[in-house]
């Protein structure tokens, strides 16, 4: 013993030291070699459970359990039977001894540990591990104790890695599912209990949210019990199944301490209750995070945080259950239970507060109400009305029992008092699955489609109503002003605009499913801040050559910028809803679209007339930005309706009456032409232009390019050099501009677009943007000027052909036949720029851009010259410099290079097969050799999906299909060509699952999968013969070694789908080859893996069997090499 009190001071000591501040790492690099060759001594145990029951000292208490901790998990099959008999005995009692002065996280730590013991030995050897937590359960001075070895249990036996056996898996979640009635039945007695003891009503359900408003008050050893038993239920739902033994009792329990987060602060005099607990509600004293230590303490109440901590958890459990999908037929009745509870929850969140002496403040309280309750309560509450909606809510409808209307009501008066933006947000959800789910009804059930909608009618108006209210600022400013409108998300958006985009999408739901109560709601709102906004030319007053507003009270200045800041939303409002007004219900809605689209070619002329933006204001850091929003919103809500303009256009070709269309375009176009100049900012300018293109691009007016305003479009870019625009404006009217002449128009013959006169006049303008890059020289004079000439030239003849890539033939070669000269030019100027990557990669870009859109339109002959051209410049020197600089431009050219060729490898027919060996050469001679042992994630993904298209849409290069081989299925008759390059490109995807790059792997598996499934890749002699073990040999190594389990499926799936090529081989042949192969094993273990192997032919069963194979190989592995040396095997 003596010996082991020396060990003891050394250590602690040596923990001491460790941890100590001034310890170098040299040193406790040295401490831990010394601690883990202690730990590996046999019967190092035991000093460690000298140390435990000895030792105060955190240190050592850690490492002593972490020591058992490691013996049990990875050691276990190689200690003696007596040793393991005597650790069953002794850590229990260890615990039972000293549970109540260990620190909490050390208890825990000790229980895990007999816990880990129970999940290898518990029935055979260690009989009484669980029958000993349920005696700790129902031994009250050590419930808490026995609740955390329960909660444990259920988590370590039912989800437990891979040191067991899948056997033995199955068995643990068996014997637990046995218990389960008995474990449920407990925890329901520790709840009801506890709630009798405490209140004195007994478990009845409450029948209103105003019964039982006495403050239910309890001591804090009584609310660590409860809040154990709970944590302990909710994960126990988390992977039980629906039974009969979740009893209405125990849901009733559940929801009486779900009861405890809809409370308010209760102001209480301290009163002892029968069992003694204090029942002041003063106290505050936290729970610890593991439900209590077990310390024996003074009683003290449980505070407001406690018992929101009861209900959060009481919640939890709850939402454990409603995340079941799959609900028995026979359930029905329990999830009306849960739905009847939640709705008196419901009832008592949103309820005034009675002692109110006032009859109209009831918003207000409410509000205040949930602004009082727990945070996280409200979290977990909102989660449950989420998954009530998603999940069950079909299964409840239609159930005569819940008042579904009126919880439609609470579910809004929830919604609307919502103490935080993120609150408010997370119910606006709730209402979009609602929506979704009366749309989809209603499309569903088309012949009493009226009778549904009116049931809610009344309902969604009100929503409708007071969502639009959320967004303006005349009645929420101070609470909209907080929103953050400067700092944008990972999704591109302002806190703002989050705000306002998901209230829009709930307008534009209720819109699809009330059309014209919609429109009434929002048209007259819209008008009320348009009066203001077209009144504000009676205030500009003009002094000399500049402008001012002539508002400048601190009020109306205040008015009118909530009136400009709703006026800009409303206008995002009737945008989103252009949708509504197009297609089959066009003629139906058309007045109310004309009245639009009237009204917002009003406001946008207006506008643009008396320049709004260039107005001085009073408050010119608020109002100057709220005006050009304005204008700029009234252009983007103008742009939406372009889909509807288009059927308006379609429709008076027709007719023959074009005089309300023309109307609408002309004065549209005299609102947006106006706006293009370089003086105007930015955020208007771009507005326009973009309204520009969809008007030239959407709606194709024939008369649009002869209008004087957008003549002076035509002058300003072809002629007026002095007025530079930026360039994304400038690119956006070049491409509306080059569209005007491109694009046929609509509802006319071929013999009326006048194609000759628009092919001159769009080569002229493309001569005209493109005149400076023509006259560079060559060799190029090394100016910055020539550089940025490049490329913006570049950018913008590539934005000109994307937007013509989908249209018609004579559209395309009118744009080839314009761009001819340039294109040349930039094949001729490549070769002297491949050592500037930036320009490199912007001449890449627009012929990656012409080789996808116009490379039938520029011919055999000149593609195969780009193409050789290209495969000159770039050597393996050229490639090696390029790639190696990860991340930079010149890895970006080598990019754009390999997608140019897989363009060129996928056209069809024999056009471009002569250039097949060249760029296979490269591929595989040149870049693959560069990248196959780097990292190079970017480069590398292309040049695979170039060795991809190349096998896909070229597999006659290597299989000459016949008719002998098409009705041999052996594959006897397969005429095979290019072997040694398809050999290759083979080994190159099979050395990518070698790497550790998951994107990588899981497109060029999923490329193999296509292969197989379009080719019979899998099928083909040669991979029979010489790939497909290799192949699957690789993928279960990947799998054995878990370093890809993100694809553990898409693995299984391929395993099997080259397996299935040939099942009698594969059984009989490729898995005892493999398992011979594989190291760590006995032969024992290797016949009880090949027995557990069933053969089976269907994906499911085999499936599982992988499975099986891969964690029972890992669990004998770890099992062997837990033995210690010179252990006999039988």
């Amino acid at each position: 013993m003596a010996t082991d009190e020396v060990s003891l001071r050394a250590l602690e000591s040596l923990m001491t030291e460790f941890f100590h501040s001034c310890t170098t790492n040299e040193r406790k690099r040295e401490i831990e070699e010394l601690l883990n060759t202690f730990a590996s001594q046999a019967g190092s145990w035991r000093h460690c459970l000298y140390f435990l029951s000895n030792s105060r000292n955190e240190y050592v208490m850690m490492y002593s359990l972490t020591v058992f901790e490691n013996l049990v998990n990875k050691m276990w099959v190689g200690v003696a039977s007596e040793e393991k008999v005597e650790l069953r005995s002794c850590l229990p009692k260890l615990l039972l001894s000293q549970h109540a002065v260990l620190p909490f996280f050390i208890r825990n730590k000790l229980c895990k540990v007999i816990v880990d013991i129970g999940r290898q030995d518990w029935p055979m050897f260690y009989h009484d591990f669980f029958s000993n937590t349920l005696q700790l359960v129902q031994t009250p001075a050590m419930a808490p104790l026995g609740l955390v070895l329960l909660k444990m249990t259920s988590e370590e036996l039912v989800c437990p890695r891979e040191d067991l056996s899948v056997a033995r898996k199955e068995e643990l979640r068996k014997l637990l599912l046995e218990q389960i009635p008995t474990m449920l039945n407990l925890l329901t007695g520790i709840l009801e209990s506890v709630w009798e003891k405490h209140s004195g009503s007994g478990t009845t359900p409450p029948p209103s949210p105003t019964s039982g408003e006495t403050a239910v008050v309890l001591g804090s050893e009584s609310g660590a019990m409860c809040s154990l038993a709970l944590e302990c239920l909710a994960h126990l739902f988390s992977w039980i199944p629906l039974s009969s033994s979740i009893t209405p009792a125990l849901l009733a329990s559940i929801f009486h301490f779900a009861r405890f987060g809809c409370q308010l602060p209760v102001k209480a005099k301290p009163a002892p209750t029968s069992n003694g607990d204090t029942t002041t509600t003063g106290g505050n004293t936290a729970l610890p995070a593991n439900g209590g230590t077990g310390l024996p303490r003074a009683v003290q109440p449980v505070g407001q945080s406690e018992r929101a901590r009861l209900g959060v958890l009481a919640m939890s459990c709850i939402n454990e259950l409603m995340c079941k999908n799959c609900v028995p037929l026979d359930f029905e009745e329990f999830l009306l239970r849960i739905s009847q509870q939640t709705f008196f929850l419901l009832q008592k969140l949103t309820q005034t507060n009675s002692h109110s002496n006032t009859t109209n403040t009831n918003t207000h309280t409410v509000k205040n109400r949930l602004q009082e309750l727990d945070e996280s309560y409200l979290e977990k509450f909102t989660d449950f009305l989420r998954l009530f909606v998603s999940v069950h809510l079909r299964r409840i409808e239609s159930n005569a029992q819940f008042p579904l209307v009126e919880f439609l009501g609470l579910l809004f008066k929830y919604t609307f008092n919502q103490p935080t933006h993120e609150g408010y947000l997370a119910c606006l959800d709730i209402w979009s699955i609602f929506l979704d789910y009366m749309t989809t009804k209603i499309r569903s059930r088309l012949a009493d489609s009226d009778s549904v909608l009116n049931r809610y009618k009344d309902a969604l108006v009100l929503l409708l109503r007071e969502v639009l209210n959320r967004i303006q600022f005349r009645s929420n400013q101070t609470q909209l002003e907080e929103l953050d409108d400067e700092t944008l998300d990972d999704d591109k958006q302002t806190e703002w605009q989050r705000y306002l985009r998901q209230s829009l999408e709930v307008v534009a739901k209720v819109m699809e499913l009330l059309p014209s109560q919609t429109f009434s709601t929002l048209f007259p709102v819209l008008q009320e801040d348009l009066d203001i906004y077209l009144g504000l030319q009676q205030f500009i007053v003009t002094n000399g050559s500049s402008r001012r507003l002539n508002i400048t009270a601190e009020a109306d200045c205040r008015k009118l910028h909530c009136a400009l800041r709703d006026l800009s939303s409303l206008l995002q409002a009737v945008g989103r809803l252009a949708e509504f007004f197009t297609g089959d219900v066009f003629t139906a809605r058309f007045s109310d679209a004309l009245a639009i689209v009237q009204r917002l070619v009003e406001v946008t002329c207006y506008g643009s007339q008396i320049s709004l933006y260039d107005v001085e204001t009073a408050v010119p850091s608020v109002l100057k930005p709220d005006l050009i929003d304005v204008h700029a919103q009234s252009l983007a809500a103008l742009q939406a309706y372009s889909h509807w303009l288009a059927q308006f256009c379609s429709e008076v070709q027709r007719q023959q009456d074009q005089t309300r269309f023309a109307n609408l375009i002309t004065s549209s176009m005299a609102a947006t032409t106006p706006l293009i100049s370089a003086k105007v900012p930015e955020k208007l300018l771009l507005s326009a232009c973009h309204l520009l293109v969809s008007m030239a691009t959407t709606v194709r007016p024939v008369f649009l390019v002869s209008l004087p305003p957008v003549q002076n479009i035509f002058n300003l870019i072809t002629e007026n050099h002095n007025h530079q625009l930026p360039h994304e404006a400038h690119v956006l009217v070049c491409r509306a501009l080059s569209n005007m002449l491109l694009l046929p128009w609509p509802c006319l013959p071929e013999s009326e677009q006048q194609w000759p006169s628009r092919s001159s006049s769009h080569g002229r303008l493309v001569s005209t943007l493109t005149q400076q890059y023509r006259l560079l020289p060559r060799p190029p004079a090394y100016h910055h000027n020539n550089k940025t000439v490049m490329q913006q030239t570049l950018s913008v003849l590539r934005d000109l052909v994307q937007s013509i890539s989908g249209e018609s033939t004579k559209s395309r070669q009118i744009c080839y036949q314009s761009l001819q000269e340039s294109v040349q030019v930039s094949l001729a100027l490549f070769p002297h720029y491949i050592q500037q990557p930036e320009i490199t990669d912007e001449m890449l870009s627009f012929f990656l851009t012409l080789f996808q859109a116009l490379r039938v339109q520029m011919g055999v002959a000149f593609t195969e010259q780009i193409i050789q051209t290209f495969l000159n410049m770039f050597t393996r020197e050229q490639l090696a410099i390029s790639i190696l600089q990860e991340g930079s431009a010149g890895s970006k050219v080598v990019q754009k290079f390999l997608k140019i060729l897989q363009v060129v490898v996928q056209e069809p027919g024999q056009t471009f097969k002569p250039l097949l060996p060249s760029i296979l050469s490269l591929c595989m001679e040149q870049v693959y050799p560069i990248v196959a042992e780097r990292s190079c994630p970017d480069v590398k993904a292309e040049m695979f999906e170039l060795l991809f298209q190349i096998l896909h849409q070229n597999w006659r290069f290597f299989f000459k299909s016949s008719v002998l081989s098409s009705v041999q299925r052996d594959g006897a008759g397969e005429l095979m060509e290019n072997e040694a390059q398809f050999t290759a490109a083979m080994q190159a995807f099979g050395q990518s699952f070698l790497q550790p790059d998951i994107h990588i792997f899981k497109q060029n598996l999923s490329y193999l999968e296509v292969l197989n499934t379009k080719h019979k890749l899998y099928h083909k002699k040669l991979f029979q013969s010489s790939m497909l073990f290799h192949f699957i040999n690789v993928l279960l190594q990947v799998l054995l070694h878990k370093s890809h389990d993100l694809l553990q499926d898409d693995i299984t799936v391929a395993v099997y789908n080259m397996a299935a090529v040939n099942f009698h081989t594969f059984y009989s042949s490729f898995l005892p080859e493999f398992l011979n192969g594989c190291q760590g094993l006995d032969h024992h273990q290797r016949a009880t893996l090949a027995r557990n192997f069933t053969p089976e032919r269907d994906l499911p069963s085999f499936t599982q069997s992988v499975y099986r194979l891969v964690n029972d190989l890992r669990y004998y592995r770890l099992c062997n090499g837990s033995l210690p040396p010179g252990t006999l095997k039988l």
